[in-house]
């Protein structure tokens, strides 16, 4: 760790300051370093932030590990797992699981720190922003441009009751000792569905709850499809309503919502909040110094990444754009070039893809239907279930399908999803597609390989213009 008496100038003097320690923080220093520029890396929390520590990295270690537990089961090769069984299967997984994160943060962040000597990590407590610098540690270290890349962290939704029942959150969900018998999920965003039927393939009663409909931000086809597998593996859904209260006692949590007018309660061993996230920007001195800040905490920026105060940048998790490890990586190296190497690059997040890891796997690129309506197109879409494609009846599993929208005048895809088993694969080739301004009819005239799911974007965009039922295996 850095020792602050060791400046060079006792202050610092520092090309460029950035605030946290995460994907994108580590991002931004990177780009400045190998460009020769002088950072201080500060701390925020532990080193290597949300995606390594309590996102990406864990939740999908345990999912691939569910998915192995529930393919076991569906072949009937583990008849039957005992409690005692499944207890300590839980805290093995749980170990590795740990194991896993703590090889990743020292091989992908702490290790790499010695490989940037312009880099210097200050982890000396929470930084706060003053004129033309940061204090931390009770030193005040001074640069030209600052990046803020301090990342979110969960936050309980209103509802009477919550503060006080010990609810769990995507982290402490992952660090329970022992495996519960059932849980009440709250929030059915990419979060809540992939942890969700997580934790029941790992054989626990789970009920999901939300005031919308399961995925809200995807194609209603797509999120009805997710909903149909998982109501077919034993998860109760429970959505369309209003949350009323939520008590703890002896039987566990009762959650009490209103449904169509009427009450419904629900109990568990614990309940699981999935609903929503906060900006890391509490403490920091923000709207002293002029940085704007949206109701949810979030900090305002611009297509260049700064702020609404001249010389102060931020990216990732902390600002008001997309919520995804790789665009806060992209967003920060995009903060740099601008701050601090005189470039005037822009966010673009036209072709940015997203994946939700459930099973099927979800995943999309560009405008859905309603928004190329919202944005004046003409459409036009299509839509091919996977029964429709080879890979898929190959398999044994037509669960999914593919969905493109299209602009009718001048037959250029504007975007698409994609409900499949390798649905998180797929969606690259179409990101490609509208990358490079394909038409429908390009795509369909593409040649793919046989008996692949993204075999399955040629058919969708074939369906534009045929029926596809009428082809053969290989006439596309």
């Amino acid at each position: 760790m850095k020792d602050l008496g060791k400046n060079d100038d006792g202050n610092g003097g520092y090309d460029l300051i950035v605030i946290g320690a995460g994907s994108a923080g580590f991002s931004a220093a990177i780009t400045a370093a190998d460009a020769g520029k002088r950072v201080a890396l500060v701390g925020h929390g532990t080193i290597g932030g949300t995606c390594v520590n309590v996102g990406c990295v864990p939740s999908k270690a345990m999912i691939r590990a569910a998915e192995a537990i529930h393919g076991a089961h569906a072949a009937k090769r583990f008849p039957g797992l005992s409690g005692d069984a499944k207890v300590d299967d839980w805290k093995t997984l749980i170990q590795s699981k740990d194991d896993l994160v703590a090889n990743l943060r020292q091989k992908k962040y702490a290790d790499l720190l010695p490989e940037y000597a312009g880099v210097d990590y200050i982890d000396a407590g929470p930084a706060q922003l003053t004129e033309g610098g940061i204090i931390v540690g009770g030193r005040t270290l001074t640069a030209p441009k600052v990046v803020i890349a301090t990342g979110g962290h969960p936050v309980l939704p209103t509802i009477d009751g919550i503060e006080e029942i010990g609810a769990l959150d995507s982290t402490s969900l992952l660090e329970l000792e022992t495996l519960p018998e059932s849980l009440i999920f709250i929030g059915a965003g990419y979060i809540g569905a992939e942890l969700a039927q997580m934790m029941s393939r790992m054989g626990v009663k789970v009920t999901l709850v939300a005031r919308s409909h399961l995925l809200p931000g995807a194609e209603p086809e797509v999120s009805e499809a997710l909903a149909a597998a998982f109501t077919a593996e034993g998860i109760t859904l429970l959505t369309g309503l209003s949350y009323d209260s939520v008590r703890r006692d002896e039987t566990g949590v009762t959650l009490r919502v209103i449904r169509d007018g009427e009450p419904v309660e629900v109990t568990a061993d614990h309940l699981v909040s999935t609903a929503g996230r906060r900006a890391n920007t509490d403490g920091m001195g923000l709207s002293e110094i002029g940085v704007e800040t949206n109701a949810g905490g979030s900090i305002v920026i611009g297509d260049d990444m700064q702020t609404t105060v001249p010389g102060i940048y931020a990216a990732g998790d902390v600002t008001d754009r997309d919520q995804f490890v790789y665009m806060a990586a992209y967003g920060a190296k995009l903060a740099v070039r601008n701050a601090v190497l005189g470039e005037n690059q822009r966010y673009d997040n036209a072709v940015m893809p997203w994946v939700v890891f459930s099973d099927p796997q979800v995943a999309g690129v560009g405008l859905g239907e309603q928004q190329a309506r919202d944005a004046g197109f003409d459409l036009k879409t299509s839509i091919v279930p996977l029964d429709q494609v080879p890979r898929a009846l190959a398999a044994r599993d037509t669960r999914g399908l593919i969905k493109l929208v299209a602009d009718r005048k001048t037959d250029r895809l504007l975007g698409g999803q994609i409900i499949a088993p390798e649905g998180s694969d797929t969606i690259q080739t179409l990101v490609m597609a509208l990358k490079f301004g394909m038409t429908t009819k390009a795509l369909g005239e593409t040649i793919f390989p046989y008996l692949t799911t993204v075999e399955g974007l040629k058919l969708a965009a074939q369906t534009f213009d045929m029926d596809v039922a009428k082809l053969s295996c290989c006439a596309g």
